[in-house]
């Protein structure tokens, strides 16, 4: 039987809302009557991570797990870092105080693979700045750092991955149909399969797009601030567009071609529903814009110090071997290990996928940390 605590906190800054909320919620989860000694948290930008689909199975092997949320949990608009890794913070705390954990284990899995780097590198070597106009976060020079941390088909940053599946055809933010053809992902004169001139080009176009946006953004900012406004919401239209998610040729793996986490590519870029979707002048600079933001992973992954462990699904849609390399490659661990595993970005095909997942990692955490169970 698997034990599922509810654990809700106030954080600095954010005490508990009018109407009853805490800020940080999840849920940890452990074998019934059981106190491990070695536990994992996970986290995402935005995503609810409180039912994690590994938590009841690291559970089952004596591994307790909370599936922790901060304040943005479903407010990816409004993130800030400084405040998300002090919330962090909080849900580490309460597995050493609280919980019992001797040791914890980040997993930074998908988006939050470099949410949970950047928690680590803040705890190690507190060198992260407010955003703009704000004051530092009581508490973030003060996070207790964690003893281990697993990367799981994980990207290597927001302003990273959005760049990549950036449509680099698109002309104009604010008209979705505006197209480069000689940029179209879909315009059959230019693949797939795409030349290797012509994937030149469009990943030139896409950090141009990203850096075109942050230009824009700093001025709207600074013209809002001028007009005594502090912020306004826009969109990014066009965030399907990955030539790895059309071209199977391009880093081959055992993906379905012509597939995202969306479904069909084409469909799922014309759609009104992907990463920036909705997002704002200020929100732009803090997570999306890859000259500006503090969400990128590889320079948080290079001060960290303690075991790791990099899993790559080999069946992913929207994360590739490269970025798993790439990862593997910045840690400064020592002790590092990279795998690869049949699986969809989920884990859901092939059967049994997760509970392998959870076995590698299972058997990593014993060799390191012994099982730490308690009974």
């Amino acid at each position: 039987m698997i034990t599922r605590t509810f654990v809700s906190r106030p954080s600095a800054g954010a005490p508990r809302a009018g109407a009853g909320g805490h800020p940080c919620q999840g849920l940890y989860h452990a074998r019934e009557g059981d106190r491990p000694k070695v536990a994992m948290i996970a986290t995402h930008y935005q995503i609810d991570f409180a039912e994690h689909y590994l938590a009841d199975l690291m559970a089952e092997r004596g591994i307790g797990f909370l599936g922790w949320n901060t304040r943005f949990r479903g407010y990816e608009w409004n993130f800030r870092l400084d405040q998300a890794l002090v919330d962090i913070g909080v849900g580490v705390r309460w597995l050493r105080e609280e919980a019992g954990a001797d040791t914890v284990v980040l997993l930074g899995n998908s988006g939050g693979g470099s949410l949970m780097a950047a928690y680590q590198a803040q705890a190690v070597d507190p060198t992260l700045r407010p955003p703009i106009d704000h004051e530092p976060v009581p508490g973030v020079d003060e996070l207790p750092p964690a003893d281990g941390y697993v990367s799981l088909a994980a990207h290597l940053g927001r302003p990273d991955v959005l760049t990549a599946w950036m449509d680099a055809a698109v002309v104009d933010e604010f008209d979705p149909a505006a197209t480069d053809p000689s940029l179209d992902l879909f315009n059959p004169e230019n693949g797939p399969p795409y030349s290797a001139e012509f994937i030149e080009r469009y990943r030139r176009a896409q950090v141009d797009r990203n850096h075109r946006i942050t230009a824009w953004a700093k001025a709207e900012l600074a013209r809002l601030t001028e007009a005594g406004y502090y912020d306004r919401h826009f969109t990014v239209p066009r965030t399907w567009a990955d030539p790895r998610m059309v071209d199977p040729s391009l880093e081959p793996t055992d993906r379905k071609p012509n597939s995202c986490y969306r479904g069909s590519v084409k469909a799922a870029n014309r759609g009104d529903r992907g990463i920036a979707g909705e997002t704002t002048v200020r929100n732009w600079l803090n997570m999306w814009s890859l000259s500006e933001s503090p969400c990128r992973g590889e320079g948080n992954l290079t001060k960290i110090t303690v075991p790791a462990l990099v899993i790559n699904p080999t069946g992913d849609t929207g994360v590739f071997p490269s970025d798993a390399d790439r990862i593997a490659a910045a840690l400064a661990s020592e002790d590092k290990t990279r795998h690869d595993h049949r699986g969809d970005h989920y884990f859901l095909e092939p059967a049994g996928a997760r509970d392998a997942v959870a076995d590698t990692i299972t058997d990593w955490l014993a060799t390191r940390f012994g099982s730490g169970s308690t009974r």
